[in-house]
């Protein structure tokens, strides 16, 4: 560790500083051994803002008010945001054979799912191609998407639904002929998701660190899958029981394969490898 750094990097004085403000905004934990990937990042705002350094940096942000302001980007900076169509596609089976089909009948025909911490719209996309392949396969059922996060950056590039055309790879041939739409130009190499589907998506900003999900309606399936890592226990739990709360009974909860609700107190029973059903 630094005691102090010069000029052009970040102080550890700094970095605890801005690195608490994120626990306490975000929950998102930043060890000391994050500091050299916070600095790179926040180098882009110091060139954005027109801020000489980083003690000037800090000052604009603690001293002199600069943190409202500042929130969203100095956030959208330190998120990270991996993601791929049908990541983890056990859980897309499982809501393909059973998830839906069980709800279905247990007649419920109008379904909302949302996807927390959707990164830049491979997922909500994923949960609209299985849906609208069972709505077609299902008479009667209709659904909407609820995608949110917390970096206002990958909102705005999930809205565009344009992706590289590598990253479609995971999609099934047929999925991509009837919802994938690819560039005229084929020197761009990229792909949109169709308009009729995009339609049935709606992304919106929330922080889960707020005290209460302002969701609407309850939901029927959740999926919070590869942010909880992030979170300390605590948080976890946290976390983990508001969203119980924004679901139905009978509802499903989808967490990260490399997560765990172990010792934490939820009205869920395990139904299939990190995926929990409310009871």
């Amino acid at each position: 560790m630094r005691a102090q750094a010069g000029e052009d990097g970040l102080s550890s004085r700094n970095f605890e500083a801005l690195s608490r403000y994120i626990y306490d905004y975000s929950g998102i934990k930043m060890p000391i051994t994050k500091l050299t990937m916070l600095e790179g990042r926040l180098r882009r705002r110091l060139r954005a803002t027109g801020i000489p350094n980083f003690n000037a940096y800090c000052d604009y942000l603690f001293k002199h008010g600069g943190i409202e302001k500042e929130a969203i980007f100095l956030i959208d900076a330190v998120t990270t945001n991996k993601t791929d169509f049908f990541r983890e596609p056990k859980h897309f089976e499982f809501m393909e054979r059973t998830g839906l089909p069980e709800l279905a009948a247990a007649g419920h025909k109008r379904l909302r799912l949302w996807s927390a911490a959707c990164s830049i719209g491979a997922e909500p996309y994923t949960m609209a191609m299985v849906l609208q392949d069972f709505a077609d396969s299902t008479p009667g059922i209709d659904y909407r998407i609820l995608a949110t996060d917390l970096s206002t950056d990958v909102l705005q590039a999930a809205r565009r639904g344009v992706y590289p055309r590598d990253m479609i790879h995971p999609v099934s041939t047929d999925m991509q002929r009837r919802y994938v739409m690819v560039s005229r130009d084929a020197a761009r190499g990229e792909v949109r998701i169709h308009p009729s589907l995009r339609a049935t998506v709606g992304f919106a900003r929330l922080n889960l660190m707020d005290s209460a999900y302002k969701v609407g309606e309850p939901m029927h399936m959740i999926f919070c899958r590869n942010v909880l890592i992030y979170f300390d226990k605590p948080t976890q739990a946290k976390v983990l029981s508001r969203l119980c709360d924004c679901l139905i009974p009978g509802g499903y909860l989808y967490v990260g394969h490399s997560e765990t609700v172990t010792g934490i107190s939820l009205p869920v029973r395990q139904v299939a490898n990190t995926v929990f059903k409310k009871i």
